[in-house]
């Protein structure tokens, strides 16, 4: 297994010989308003050109239909034709975007000889729960390669913690850039969450991303790096990648 970190939640990951493009955002740098007013969105450029994020890719794999995840220009640029998996709630606007070979995941589909199992969450807490509507994470499991957990947009929950408890990953992917609205919660992980999920799962490695490319995300790498340091979380059970950079499983 492959995962190259594109840029905030957009991944290719290659897995039992396929390549699968994940929540794709691939808009230039201060493409889209402030979420919080503090800069436009992204708040960093890609670190390839669009022609080369797409080449190669066989499926594209989406946790929910928010502008960081799907936006306009991937929209624009995906190939129709190709597998896109999705949550159910999101299949009619995947559709409507054009894409002609939509596959929700109610709860496990089998593509390519991949097991790709949807798993819950909570895109924040309270009031701004019911605003920010349903989000997936998924499981990928194939023979021969490590089972990987890609939380999505989530807090840490029971739906979390259930996961966790059933697959016992190799691998998880977690999204820890601790985006937030102004009176409310985090709506994704911040550093403390992260490293509660590699408390809770001490055989696996934990992978950072969603982190450093939007308004809203006040955790930085650095930040992470230092707190998991402080609570003796080794470099080697928590990677935290660069965009553009290749992890190999």
């Amino acid at each position: 297994m492959n995962l190259q970190l594109i840029r905030n939640a957009t991944m290719k990951i290659t897995y039992a010989g396929r390549t699968i493009l994940t929540d794709p955002m691939l808009a230039p740098k201060d493409a889209y308003n402030p979420f919080v007013g503090v800069a436009r969105n992204p708040t960093v450029g890609l670190p390839f050109a669009t022609e080369e994020i797409v080449s190669g890719i066989e499926a594209v794999l989406v946790t929910h239909d928010h502008p960081d995840h799907m936006d306009a220009e991937a929209r624009r640029i995906l190939p129709k034709e190709m597998p896109l998996f999705c949550q159910p709630s999101d299949e009619a606007a995947m559709t409507t975007a054009g894409f002609e070979n939509v596959i929700p995941v109610e709860t496990s589909r089998t593509w390519e000889g991949i097991e790709i199992v949807r798993t819950g969450g909570f895109h924040g807490a309270g009031k701004i729960l019911e605003h920010m509507g349903a989000v997936s994470g998924f499981v990928l499991r194939a023979e021969g390669e490590p089972t990987v957990y890609w939380i999505g947009d989530s807090i840490w929950c029971d739906p979390v913690k259930k996961a966790i408890d059933d697959f016992q990953p190799d691998v998880i992917i977690s999204h820890s850039g601790g985006a937030a609205f102004p009176g409310h919660g985090f709506i994704v992980m911040d550093d403390i969450q992260t490293l509660r999920v590699a408390k809770a799962a001490p055989e696996s490695v934990v992978v950072a991303v969603h982190m450093e490319a939007l308004d809203h995300c006040g955790v930085s790498r650095k930040s992470l790096r230092e707190r998991s340091d402080r609570e003796s979380i080794p470099s080697s059970r928590l990677l935290i990648p660069e965009d553009g950079e290749t992890l190999l499983f």
